[in-house]
């Protein structure tokens, strides 16, 4: 009997030794979950300034982005209108111009038809110096490429003299300025 008391006795101990040992554990373990909030108290208002700061950083970098790309485009369109300032006024002299080369076409007879269109050769110069000093130039069109980015093709025919899809017949000049078509040619092409 002696024994089995003996063995009761290493067992009971045993619990006990167990028992005490959860007890320190769960102990530490308390004092080590209220030591791990007060450490994340500590570095949490830490942390949440930095996020803000980060925040901001982002936000002041994204303003100064967008403010670059409106200054860029703002600089980009003055100069888009600078190169082009003209424009409109070319736009409403194009008829003029159409209707000085039809009166050029006219066969002169008497000396004072032959006088008035000498008169009106000169004007029709001097506006194509100006315009081509604001810098319009006349598209290109008899004996080249059809191109539907600056000619307009209103006919098609078929001739042996040219070669296919290029332009044999001119029947409105084309202007542009610069390097925009302000109006395409019209024209005939041959298919």
């Amino acid at each position: 009997m002696e024994k089995n008391n003996n063995t009761t006795t290493n067992e009971e101990i045993n619990e006990e030794v167990i028992e005490e040992n959860q007890e320190v554990v769960e102990e530490t373990n308390t004092q080590t979950d209220e030591e791990a909030s007060n450490v994340e108290d500590e570095i949490s208002p830490q942390q949440e300034l930095e996020q803000k700061l980060e925040e901001t950083t982002n936000r002041l970098l994204r303003t100064q982005a967008d403010y670059e790309n409106l200054r860029r485009r703002t600089r980009l369109e003055k100069e888009a209108d600078a190169k082009y300032r003209s424009q409109r006024l070319v736009e409403e002299l194009l008829p003029a111009i159409d209707n000085f080369e039809r009166a050029l076409m006219i066969d002169a007879e008497s000396d004072e038809t032959k006088n008035l269109l000498q008169g009106v050769e000169m004007v029709y110069r001097q506006i194509k110096e100006a315009l081509s000093k604001e810098g319009i130039e006349t598209i290109e069109t008899v004996g080249h490429s059809f191109d539907p980015h600056i000619h307009q093709a209103v006919m098609q025919v078929e001739t042996d003299e040219y070669d296919k899809n290029v332009v044999v017949e001119e029947l409105q000049k084309g202007y542009k300025l610069k390097d925009r078509v302000i109006r395409p040619a019209m024209v005939k092409v041959n298919s």
